[in-house]
């Protein structure tokens, strides 16, 4: 008989492998590629992510991995910015890129939709970044001058989904800045990409960090048809969720009991377990969802978890002599859950604002 795994397993489980139930001393970029990468549309949210999940992690340390090109910053999942280590390139990108391309023939909304020949835009958007950092206004602009009928926003959105790039430092190192600038790919690391993709490994590499999870779940992460005919070649085991759902992993995935301590964690915004499934609730609650969500223009909050699940947000506002943490529940929450929450903000906020004052505003 198939074996039924409890959420609390699920959840327990999902915090092992995505190095939430304790901190490890796990190397950076190996820590990186273990979870797939790392949102990266804002600079902040990928130190934040191993902060929480390494020991010992230094914020100088992972900024030293991006300028000497160990870990690079491209648009990969939901068309979004990812850090990812330089190797993973090759697998990720190119398993991506059909969604991509997709994504960049539906840019504009239908009704102001102008039909322009993607292949040609692709071709001058390589030639315009093969030498020289550019930003995304000046590949705008540059495109329009070609597309006239298009719009230099749309067009530079186009050209970031069909053409691999890289966002060159010092954008992306910590307490530096910097506009955001973008040099090819190939320019970068040398290499182009495969032919094909090896999606039986993405499928294995997702597992490793999401499973036990569905067809639905992997498909969510990744938005690419067709996994189950990559997956059926695959060897994999089978459990069954306490809705009834086939849950697939890998032969060697550990399985945590529900029993086991989770300790109180901060997340930053687009924290990569928030996004590795269809049905959340191994994460956070429905109502926790439906409060999570609403917000505007998909701009997720940073989020804590109390006893493994997401229990609010929290922020960090800083002025010239005085850093605030303010942790907001979305439910009622025992002090001594707070607590917890309250040592690692503390914590957090020595590596964040080492020279400022430090405020907690807790219920």
């Amino acid at each position: 008989m198939t074996t039924t795994l409890s959420n609390r397993t699920l959840n327990r489980t999902l915090l092992a492998r995505q190095m939430l139930l304790e901190r490890t001393s796990m190397p950076i970029v190996e820590a990186v590629e273990h979870l797939g990468g790392l949102h990266a549309q804002a600079p902040v949210p990928p130190y934040l992510a191993l902060w929480t999940r390494l020991k010992p992690f230094k914020f100088e340390a992972l900024s030293k991995l991006i300028i000497d090109k160990s870990l690079v910053r491209m648009t990969l999942w939901r068309g979004t910015l990812h850090l990812i280590s330089a190797s993973d390139v090759y697998l990720m990108r190119t398993a991506l890129q059909p969604e991509l391309n997709k994504w960049a023939r539906n840019v504009m909304p239908p009704a102001e939709r102008v039909e322009i020949d993607l292949d040609k835009l692709t071709r001058i958007t390589r030639e315009f970044v093969d030498t020289d950092p550019r930003t995304v206004a000046e590949i705008g602009a540059h495109l329009e001058e070609h597309f006239p009928e298009a719009r230099a926003r749309e067009l530079s959105t186009q050209a970031q989904m069909l053409v691999p790039m890289i966002q060159v430092p010092p954008r992306g190192i910590w307490g530096v800045g910097g506009i955001p600038q973008n040099i090819a790919m190939t320019t970068w690391l040398g290499e182009d990409l495969p032919a094909e993709a090896a999606v039986h490994e993405l499928i294995t590499r997702y597992l490793r960090v999401f499973g036990p999870a569905t067809l639905a779940d992997m498909q969510a992460w990744s938005r690419l048809i067709g996994l189950k005919a990559h997956a059926a070649g695959l060897d994999l085991v089978e459990y069954r969720s306490e809705a009834g759902k086939v849950l697939l992993d890998v032969p060697d995935g550990v399985i945590v009991d529900e029993s086991t301590p989770a300790p109180a964690r901060l997340l930053p915004a687009f924290d990569s377990v928030m996004f590795g499934h269809a049905d959340k609730t191994r994460i956070m609650s429905d109502d926790a969802r439906a409060r999570w969500g609403a917000v505007r223009n998909a701009v997720f909050p940073p989020t804590f978890l109390v006893d493994g699940f997401v229990r609010g947000t929290w922020n960090v506002v800083e002025n010239k002599d005085t850093a605030t943490l303010t942790i907001e529940p979305y439910f009622k929450t025992f002090k001594k859950d707070i607590a917890g929450v309250v040592r690692e903000a503390k914590a957090v906020l020595k590596v964040m604002a080492p020279k400022k004052r430090h405020v907690i505003v807790a219920p």
